[in-house]
């Protein structure tokens, strides 16, 4: 196992919790002392539903005495294993950068030009409009984005609409920012496509902002390019941005081509189609974490897709720009690396990495045909468009005696195995299941024997 499994793993190195001693009164005073500060809660509900908080739960139920090493695979992180190391072209970059001398001061807030030319340059492969670099603003990874964009569009009354499935941190700084969460659903047998008249119809005068997901976390389904004109053909009819999350743009390794939304912020004839696109204004969300198996980094961006300046006469361009100026930035050697990161890696290290992922997903899929109370329902999303680093399952609780539901599963599972899968309620995906195959294969086949015993004590007795 990984000599870095310590950076996302719990520790059991002392023999016994350590207590504090120190005697507290009622009202938080030590020593009879008053003290007038007290902790905010704000964050409470916000950190209850989010991705980090789950699986600390789950890492704390697991325990040495089970004497099995845990298998940390509900946290999509392949950049802790030997098999996925990122490029070395991307490591000499971080490397000269670190030693030019020419990164050790502070940044602008919205990012340094040259990493905003390169994000601009690497975006503008794909797209129609050309995009500039005062269009780009640098963040810490996608989560920097995300939060960004939230805060940057609060307003009385504001809605949001969300996925039903999604990444939790958008419903978490959603919360925190106390704007109002309406979901919108996906239709699992259309592919997971966007069901458009749900959309529509929980849409109103405060709503701000749609975001899609794309390649889907966590889904792991591509959308095309004809859904993806439609969801630009619906924001536009309501006076809505459409946020799109591209950050796993790099990690498809199946037949379906990937699409970026900001195709669609322009009625200019693309390489995509023969026909023209819809006008819908578009912020894209990326990073290097996922293609490049660097989540550590935390380098990302926010892209404006806007050829027809609505976002700078409506403010959002200020005040991303007002918010970026109050919140930490991105390394300055990590930005000053992006352009080499960006411009020198080498195709065959993407095509490296998704092979062994292919490899993992068709290993993973025939070796839940021995675990029947968890199945891929369709393998053409999981399996032939291949995307991503992670895996669904659904859960069928009638084929278990005492477990009740996909987070009951999950804790008894690292409780009992210290194996560690992450509930699909936190995605919201109730009673299935997710677990990562971007891991190394002597572990993916370790979790599958420790789930087939699980499975086999679990069963119902009438079915034994």
């Amino acid at each position: 196992m990984s000599q870095h499994m310590n950076l996302l793993l719990p520790s059991f190195e002392t023999g016994q919790e350590e207590h504090d001693e120190r005697k507290t009164t009622e009202n938080g005073g030590i020593c009879g002392g008053v003290w007038r500060f007290r902790g905010n809660k704000a964050a409470k509900e916000a950190a209850s539903v989010s991705m980090k908080g789950t699986l600390a739960r789950l890492f704390d139920c697991c325990s040495k005495d089970v004497k099995k090493t845990i298998l940390p695979l509900g946290h999509g992180d392949p950049s802790i294993y030997h098999c996925f190391q990122t490029s070395v072209d991307a490591e000499e970059a971080v490397v000269e950068s670190l030693r030019s001398g020419a990164a050790n001061s502070y940044a602008p807030g919205v990012g340094i030009l040259p990493a905003r030319r390169a994000v601009a340059n690497y975006l503008n492969q794909d797209l129609p409009h050309k995009i500039k670099s005062d269009d780009i603003f640098i963040t810490v990874g996608c989560c920097q984005g995300i939060e960004t964009m939230i805060q940057s569009l609060v307003g009385p009354k504001a809605n949001i609409l969300l996925p039903t499935l999604t990444y939790p941190l958008y419903n978490s700084h959603a919360i925190h920012s106390q704007v109002e969460i309406r979901k919108y659903d996906l239709l699992p047998d259309l592919d997971w496509e966007i069901d458009l008249q749900g959309v529509e119809a929980i849409a109103d005068e405060n709503t701000i902002a749609m975001v899609t997901i794309n390649p889907h976390n966590p889904c792991e389904n591509v959308y095309t390019y004809e859904h993806l004109k439609r969801v630009a053909e619906v924001a536009r009819k309501l006076g809505i941005m459409v946020i799109s999350d591209e950050v796993y743009n790099q990690t498809i390794y199946g037949e379906n081509k990937f699409v970026p939304m900001g195709i669609f912020s322009t009625s200019k004839k693309n390489s995509y189609s023969h026909g023209c696109s819809s006008i819908a204004p578009v912020v894209t969300l990326g990073s290097i974490s996922k293609g490049w198996l660097v989540p550590g980094w935390r380098i990302g961006w926010i892209a404006m897709n806007d050829p027809e300046n609505v976002f700078k006469t409506t403010g959002v361009v200020e005040s991303i720009k007002e918010h970026l100026n109050i919140s930490p930035d991105p390394s300055t050697i990590l930005q000053l690396a992006l352009p080499n990161i960006l411009e020198k890696t080498k195709k065959d290290f993407f095509e490296k990495n998704n092979s062994i992922l292919s490899q993992n997903v068709d290993f993973a899929f025939d070796a839940l045909k021995d675990i029947p109370c968890l199945t891929c329902p369709k393998k053409s999303e999981s399996c032939i468009i291949k995307t991503s680093t992670i895996m669904n399952t659904k859960l069928d609780i009638s084929l278990l005696e005492d477990i009740t539901n996909d987070v009951d599963f999950c804790m008894k599972l690292a409780r009992e195995e210290n194996l560690v899968f992450l509930p699909g309620e936190v995605l919201g995906l109730k009673n299935w299941v997710r677990f990562s195959i971007g891991v190394e294969r002597s572990m993916l086949e370790d979790a599958f024997v420790r789930l087939k015993g699980f499975f086999a004590r679990h069963t119902k007795t009438q079915l034994t």
